[in-house]
């Protein structure tokens, strides 16, 4: 799908649709709760533990909605790009519609990656180091094969049903008798959040999206009122390194997310200890950003990214959004949520990295290998 388009939203009942599409061909993940990080974070928080999806990730949502759809159309095959989770959930999904599919990796892509892809029945071609080089090998292939290309953040479907993992951990919470005030989800090419917004609206819940400090496109994009590119910079969370938010996901969020949370490497590997040693759970240090950024949030602790939080402003349709809702405090103090949710997005993560960042020190970024959109 071309960026150059202005994107059609999707709404609350296109997630909706999606999560009863999905019903039974995803797995439904539990929400988990610790009660070591409750302690720590001074508040509940409800992790709902993509990582054990289909694939490693809650990508596999919206490649399976998005496939199974072309797949009902007569198409044959579809075409992907991603250094990771994306691609080997397109591929995935490809191989459960009976679909061939092709997917462009980075030439330096996890061995581990292209193997899974591989496995999963998919051509793989490695192309560039960038997103763009990516893009344009990918689009060159979906037009020489005719087959439709499924955008890993400007595609309908994709974000709808990424919502849907947000819309489940909603659901569970209401029905625990525990409903969220907060929903916090990482941020690579915004997706994910675009999603987890969905699925919030005509809810109190406040959405943050988490970046990376120094990738923080949708923070920026934010500010600027426009998606705006960044020159990533390193970090262990390669799968929140996009250059660019998408613009879809950027219309969905801009009137929608309360704000962004940075967060920087040294706070992303003690998430990724918390999640390993207290919940027993591995993820991916991008999914493990989102509990970095829901900790940042609640405890007011002290970070070199800081908490961007957007001022009342008119939506679209002319509604004035603020902070909070009744009984709500102002400002980002510990108290203001009761419950907060976050999104483990994946699992997939290289072994030798699990170990170094298990012993504690913060890998050089520049050595490690992670997994992206």
């Amino acid at each position: 799908m071309s960026r150059s388009h202005a994107p059609a939203l999707p709404d609350r009942a296109r997630v909706e649709e999606a999560a009863g599409w999905l019903s039974g061909r995803v797995v439904r993940t539990p929400v988990l709760n610790c009660p070591a990080i409750d302690r720590l974070a001074g508040t509940r928080i409800l992790l709902k533990a993509e990582n054990l999806q289909t694939g490693g990730s809650y990508k596999m949502r919206g490649a399976m909605l998005a496939v199974g759809r072309l797949a009902a159309a007569g198409h044959t095959g579809v075409v992907a790009q991603s250094t990771g989770n994306h691609a080997v959930a397109v591929a995935l999904a490809a191989r459960r519609h009976g679909l061939a599919a092709t997917v462009v990796l980075p030439v330096d892509a996890a061995p581990v990656k292209v193997a899974r892809a591989r496995a999963a029945g998919a051509r793989v071609v490695l192309a560039g180091t960038t997103v763009e080089e990516r893009l344009a090998t990918a689009r060159q292939l979906a037009a020489a094969d005719g087959h439709p290309l499924v955008d890993a953040y400007d595609h309908p479907d994709v974000v709808a049903g990424q919502g849907s993992a947000s819309l489940e951990l909603i659901e569970e919470a209401e029905r625990a008798g525990t409903p969220l005030d907060a929903l916090v989800v990482p941020v690579g090419g915004g997706g994910g959040v675009a999603g987890a917004c969905l699925a919030a609206a005509g809810t109190p819940i406040e959405v943050y999206g988490v970046e990376p400090v120094g990738c923080d496109s949708l923070a920026r994009s934010l500010a600027a009122g426009r998606p705006t590119p960044v020159v990533p910079a390193p970090t262990i969370a390669d799968g929140l390194r996009p250059g660019c938010v998408g613009d879809l996901p950027f219309a969905v969020a801009r009137d929608a997310v309360r704000g962004v949370v940075r967060v920087d490497d040294d706070a992303i590997a003690e998430a990724f200890r918390l999640l390993l040693l207290e919940l027993k759970v591995l993820v991916e240090p991008s999914g493990a950003a989102g509990l970095a950024g829901a900790l940042r949030l609640v405890t007011g602790s002290d970070d070199p990214g800081g908490v961007l939080r957007l001022p009342a402003r008119c939506g679209s349709d002319g509604v004035l959004r603020v902070a909070g809702g009744p009984g709500r405090s102002e400002g980002g103090v510990p108290g203001r949520y009761r419950t907060v949710g976050v999104v483990l997005t994946g699992g997939n993560v290289e072994a030798d990295l699990v170990a170094r960042l298990a012993a504690g020190p913060v890998a050089d970024p520049a050595r490690t290998e992670g997994v992206a959109a």
